[in-house]
């Protein structure tokens, strides 16, 4: 059995993907420290990585705000880049050697943001743009080792991120995407022969 190592794995897409990881003979690693709080995430990862491989790491984690850019707090900021940005970068550190052994995967949820320019998305496309741009690099970086590195960018989904925001999909069922449509191309990544970057 592969080990997979899934952040926002209780919820909306990171559950999704969970759930089809498990149905694929996948052993779900839950980490257990808030990505904000890195030297409990670095810790807890080594100590895993003591009796345990890793052949897929999914950053799937994040959060948003969409509002004028200064009305956000400091803190705010600090949070969102936090999780979106910094938690997936030092995460990628901490098992990439563990992948290189396995010729493992990588797969980073950044969002449709990430390519686009929005109003009131600064920060959130900043961390989700600046997410992509280190996955893109990364796989240069390491496709010798025969490592794959794949963003997937998705619109607008039908999960709980939107509940404390100022906007929501609408009830129209082909505006939005499903969890499970996201969490099936995982699949596909895994699955396919060859790289699948973006």
């Amino acid at each position: 059995m592969k080990n997979a190592i899934v952040t926002g794995y209780s919820s909306g897409i990171g559950k999704a993907i969970c759930q089809e990881l498990e149905i694929n003979n996948f052993n779900i690693i839950k980490l257990s420290s808030r990505l904000e709080n890195l030297t409990s995430l670095e810790k807890e990862v080594k100590n895993i990585l003591i009796t345990k491989d890793i052949d897929l790491l999914v950053n799937c984690a994040g959060v948003g705000i969409f509002c004028p850019y200064e009305e956000i707090s400091i803190n705010k900021i600090q949070e969102v880049i936090s999780i979106n940005l910094t938690a997936p970068l030092v995460l990628t550190n901490l098992v990439l050697r563990s992948l290189k052994k396995t010729q493992g995967k990588i797969i980073n949820i950044s969002s449709i943001e990430a390519t686009k320019h929005s109003k009131f998305s600064a920060l959130y496309s900043a961390t989700k743009s600046a997410l992509r741009d280190f996955s893109l690099c990364l796989f240069e970086e390491v496709r010798k080792n025969k490592i794959t590195v794949t963003t997937i960018n998705p619109d607008i989904t039908k999960t709980s991120f939107f509940d404390n925001l100022q906007l929501e999909p609408t009830t129209k069922e082909d505006t939005y995407l499903l969890p499970q449509t996201i969490a099936k191309t995982v699949i596909d990544i895994i699955n396919t022969k060859g790289a699948i970057t973006d």
